[in-house]
């Protein structure tokens, strides 16, 4: 959240820090404050003092849940975070209805799940396939969990059963999950245990159902499908870190219905999807886009369906983005 000029002075000139500084965890982000775990146990609510920002990039949030920051106590006991320490990785998406902002989804994260239903809500598998392609380029190991299980007919788990062939496949492990029955929650728990893990999600998948499932007593607010539009409604309205009782830590983030990628160009984007890549080392030209040039590699294990035609469309829809320039293309400072 950016200050205005006069709120910033109006803070230079009645904030004064003390000596007492102390390092910790950003657990929560409300928007207007940060809560920060401190080393020696107690958590504050904190705001910013400084200038944060990632190198090339515009962000909304400079500080985000899973960043170790340094943290300053005011005379007024008021607490502000004045440093971010070096995060070992972090993952973006384009911020909404802002073209060239970006939104930290979290920091320091040892894998990034994402939950995903086959109706009620339906979730795109363009969407699922941009969640992965990002998680590709900010190089944190990703998968998925089908949820909602126990509502499936026969033709729904013949899909389900489609769609976890094809993501195990590729190295993106997938997990069939029932927030209800329990069914799969022993695999969830073994995926989560010691780490420390996003989890994403359109709204209504069913994200704070399951964290209730794993964290007995966190009570998070689970909200109605929409009989109309057979959507989900906003029930998580900040990003949070939650311990859970077996070892580790879920990082648990707002619905999000679009993922607008930021960080991809015509040249590499093809990079992000492995098999894609993996194809494309055999491309008669070293620049193929695999839209029809002469030799492409691409195009033929497509028509020999060795790249799934989900997988070739979204791939197309990351390049036409590209290409009509609503995804910046700075690099990424690793």
């Amino acid at each position: 959240m950016k200050l205005s000029e006069m709120a910033k002075k109006k803070i230079i000139q009645k904030v004064a820090l003390t000596s007492d500084s102390e390092q910790g965890l950003v657990v929560r982000n409300t928007g207007s404050a940060y809560d920060v775990r401190l080393d020696s146990g107690e958590t504050v609510s904190s705001r910013i003092k400084g200038n944060f920002r990632i190198k090339g990039i515009r962000t909304t949030n400079p500080v985000a849940v899973g960043d170790r920051v340094t943290a300053v106590k005011a005379t007024d006991d008021a607490w502000y975070i004045t440093e971010i320490h070096p995060r070992s990785n972090y993952i973006i998406r384009r911020a909404s209805n802002l073209s060239k902002e970006s939104h930290v989804l979290a920091a320091n994260v040892d894998k990034a799940l994402l939950v995903m239903t086959l109706r009620d809500p339906e979730v795109p598998l363009t969407f699922v396939d941009r969640f992965l392609a990002t998680a590709e380029a900010y190089r944190i190991p990703a998968g998925l969990i089908l949820n909602k299980c126990d509502t499936w007919d026969a033709e729904d788990r013949e899909i389900g059963e489609a769609v976890k062939y094809l993501y195990d496949s590729l190295g993106y492990p997938t997990i069939t999950v029932s927030a209800l029955t329990g069914e799969g929650l022993d695999s969830l728990r073994e995926a989560t245990s010691g780490k420390t893990t996003l989890l994403a999600g359109n709204s209504g998948v069913g994200k704070s159902s399951l964290i209730n499932a794993l964290i007995p007593g966190a009570c998070l607010r689970t909200g109605e499908i929409s009989e109309l539009y057979h959507t989900g409604t906003h029930t998580t309205t900040f990003s949070e870190m939650l311990t859970l009782p077996y070892g580790g830590e879920i990082i648990d983030i707002p619905g999000v219905r679009s993922f607008g990628t930021i960080d991809f160009t015509a040249e590499d984007a093809g990079h992000f999807f492995p098999e894609i890549f993996r194809e494309g080392r055999n491309c008669r030209y070293s620049d193929c886009r695999h839209t029809g040039e002469p030799g492409c590699a691409v195009r033929e294990a497509l028509e020999e369906h060795r790249i799934a035609e989900s997988r070739y469309a979204s791939y197309l829809s990351i390049l036409e983005e590209v290409n009509d320039g609503r995804s910046d293309k700075y690099r990424k400072p690793f």
